[in-house]
């Protein structure tokens, strides 16, 4: 049962993240961050062209994602992006890949088979 609660919280995890990463403008949040480091809110909302409400509601998302931290130094509020949360989506498309490895074997299999019998 343990394991069924796990793999449950790990599933809530990466739906957090992806739904987080789903909007163009949290990616290029995190590009950015990605490229330049820590930056404070009002340097991220420069990069765009819509308001800082809107820029700071798309980092809450990304907060709840773990894909970034905010750090408060005096009234700066410092927004920090985080890679790890991004291995879970990997080890997920790691697995999906492996599906697909082992569907594309069996077709070729098939196909060769398939070749063989036709001579």
């Amino acid at each position: 049962m343990v394991e069924r609660k796990n793999d449950r919280i790990a599933e809530d995890r990466l739906s957090e993240i992806l739904k987080a990463a789903s909007d163009p403008t949290r990616r290029q949040i995190l590009t950015l961050l990605a490229q330049h480091g820590p930056m404070r809110v009002t340097d991220i909302h420069r990069q765009f062209e819509i308001s800082l409400n809107a820029i700071s509601k798309h980092i809450k998302v990304l907060e709840r994602g773990g894909l970034v931290v905010r750090r408060t130094e005096w009234r700066e509020h410092m927004i920090e992006v985080q890679m790890d949360p991004l291995r879970l989506v990997d080890d997920w498309f790691a697995g999906l890949r492996s599906i697909w490895a082992l569907r594309l074997e069996a077709l070729d299999v098939l196909i060769t088979d398939k070749g063989e019998n036709d001579d």
